[in-house]
């Protein structure tokens, strides 16, 4: 069947269902008996799931069928089979719970990869502890080469912020460099304080801190922008390491269910700005060309890079391949929480004189975002403290109001403190609002130690208000600051209750089983015309979109006005995110009959399929 046969069948059919008020399943019932059984025979048909297709147009099914690594149809069984041929294979799930591919909005995939080869201090609650892990990787290198590692949470022992001291006795041949989990902040030890020549003489860096003591002796922290202090004087990675740092954090995605990452790269405050860029041809490129890539990924750059992109993207489009996407750029607008240099508009309460830092000059932010989103690039801003937040929202609108109407879907990134009546801007201005459910694990019993109870209560984590304020709620995990795991973020989401607590950190804020699920990957149906051009378009694609564009929209449908997913967040919505005819096929079964079972915890991923092809195991 050639392309006008089918592009002629398909207006053809779109008269008959506008005029005769067919609906738009019985219009692709229709087109399916029309084409025939070779041209449409299965590769594989998986039956007796529990499906949940995030798609509001058939919400649950048991059975689909897919063919060249994308979606056929998706029905009962009995419906599939004039899709059987010679070739088709048949997976029986027995019973499962099968859902869309997993969608984590917000990862640092190769630095993850590269941090499970370093020292590991995720979960350390002893300086004891802390310490021992550091002497035993000393005793592992050879003198004088760096010691490297990270995922410190100071607040698992106290509070107290380590210092170099506490690593000097045993580290004098070796400079160490060991961040805290929200990369936000460094701990250097006084060999490598030394070697990059931070003294009690040093001044601060515009939007970074070096911590000193009472006397003016720096501590070895290192906080934000004055991280860049160090980071040059570490070796640069080679480029096999950080291929097979991409391989394994790869591998470890699967395994939780994750079948695409939003990757923010290895660009953090202080860090260079080419890492991403290196990456993308050393890494991402030749994994693509050799047939390694197992996940998709979408890549943000840094913004000081946006004209570097688009010239990419005028080459090339947003799609370099069905695995690698180029999502857009990211600035940082602030620090973290647990660094104090997230930035609010009222002082610390362990630091009153603290209102923390503007990582990046405004002036300079604005323009960059000007320039980006003028020329059609998506912006992504991190923004932890509500002062930051509201910074960046008012950015946006300037800049929306500069550059005129469009799709754009600004980010901001992490939301994560926001004052009062500042979550339903997001819904007003269309911003998308990526959270990470796990960090208000590690949050919640410092937040009131910085912020004072009130604020603390108030205004963290408002997942539930940004949802009633009809804002675009993605999830993510900002792996390896809180582990890759969307299962244990989606309990995270509903039930809010950190470790050793009894009852949830604000009941208010917990997102109900759906909402949280959808966040995760759903894919929010566009209204827009379907463009017939010289590029190929799936048929099956092209068929979605079609039913899409001419379904009448539900103002009731909380699926499609209320909750927008991961997918939606990174324009990959016509591709991913649900199961539905003409997507790629991206799934994941779970060791679960029912739903719920989610809410608990008690799931886990027993197998991730892509494409088509099993995954994992």
């Amino acid at each position: 069947m050639n392309r006008f046969t089918f592009f002629s069948a398909t207006l053809f059919l779109a008269v008959a269902f506008l005029s005769l008020n067919i609906t738009p399943q019985g219009w692709l019932s229709l087109v399916l008996k029309r084409l025939s059984t070779k041209e449409l025979a299965a590769d594989l048909i998986v039956k007796n799931a529990v499906i949940f297709t995030s798609d509001a147009s058939m919400p649950v099914a048991d059975s689909m069928a897919i063919q060249n690594g994308r979606i056929l149809r998706v029905g009962n069984y009995t419906s599939l089979q004039d899709l059987v041929g010679g070739g088709t294979k048949e997976l029986n799930v027995e019973g499962k719970v099968l859902v869309p591919g997993f969608i984590d909005s917000h990862v640092h995939l190769i630095y993850g990869g590269l941090q499970m080869g370093r020292v590991e201090l995720r979960g350390v609650n002893q300086k004891e502890e802390f310490a021992r892990r550091v002497k035993e990787a000393v005793g592992n290198v050879k003198q004088g080469s760096w010691v490297l590692g990270g995922g410190w949470n100071n607040d698992m022992w106290g509070g107290e912020l380590p210092m170099a001291s506490w690593l000097d006795d045993f580290t004098a041949d070796n400079p160490v460099w060991l961040t805290r989990m929200d990369g936000h902040m460094g701990l250097a030890n006084s060999l490598a304080l030394k070697l990059t020549g931070i003294n009690n003489s040093s001044n601060d860096p515009n939007g970074g801190t070096i911590a000193k003591s009472t006397h003016g002796e720096p501590t070895g922290l290192l906080i934000d922008a004055a991280m860049k202090l160090v980071l040059p004087w570490i070796p640069e990675v080679s480029v096999d390491e950080r291929r097979e740092a991409f391989l394994r954090a790869s591998n470890l995605a699967l395994t939780r269910g994750v079948t695409t990452v939003v990757d923010f790269g290895r660009y953090f405050p202080g860090a260079s700005v080419k890492h991403s860029w290196e990456d993308l041809s050393d890494v991402y490129q030749w994994a693509d060309s050799s047939g390694k890539m197992i996940i998709r990924v979408c890549l943000f750059f840094p913004m000081e890079t946006w004209s570097q992109l688009l010239e990419l993207i005028k080459k090339t489009g947003r799609a370099l391949s069905d695995w690698i996407y180029l999502g857009g750029v990211k600035a940082f607008a602030d620090g973290s929480l647990g660094s104090n240099s997230a930035f609010f508009f009222e002082p610390y309460a362990d630091e009153p004189h603290n209102y923390g830092l503007q990582v990046t000059d405004p002036e300079s932010l604005f323009n960059m975002t000007t320039a980006s989103d003028k020329f059609g690039l998506q912006v992504a801003i991190h923004a932890i403290g509500d002062r930051a937040n509201e910074m960046v929202l008012d950015m946006y609108r300037s800049v929306a109001l500069t550059n005129g109407m469009r799709d754009r879907r600004f980010r901001i990134e992490h939301a994560q403190h926001l004052a009062p009546g500042m979550a339903a801007r997001f819904g007003e201005q269309g911003v998308v609002a990526s959270v990470q459910p796990d960090h208000l694990l590690d949050d919640a019993d410092s937040a009131a130690k910085k912020l004072g109870v009130d604020r603390a209560q108030q205004g963290s984590y408002l997942f539930h208000s940004l949802l009633a304020s009809n804002a675009r709620l993605a999830l993510g995990s900002d792996w390896p600051v809180a582990n890759i795991n969307p299962v244990r973020s989606i309990k995270t989401a509903i039930k809010r209750i950190p470790p050793g607590w009894k009852n949830a950190w604000m009941s208010s804020e917990c997102l109900s089983l759906n909402d949280a699920l959808i966040a995760s990957f759903y894919s929010h149906i566009s209204v827009g015309c379907v463009a017939l051009s010289e590029t190929f378009v799936h048929p099956w694609q092209l068929l979605s979109n079609f039913v899409a564009m001419i379904s009448p929209v539900n103002s009731h449908d909380h699926h499609g006005r209320h909750t927008i997913s991961a997918a939606y967040a990174c324009f990959l919505d016509n591709e991913l995110g649900s199961i539905s005819p003409g997507k790629l096929a991206d799934f994941v079964i779970l060791s679960t009959s029912t739903l719920d079972d989610l809410a608990e915890g008690s799931v886990t991923v027993e197998a991730t399929y892509v494409a088509g092809k099993q995954a994992y195991p």
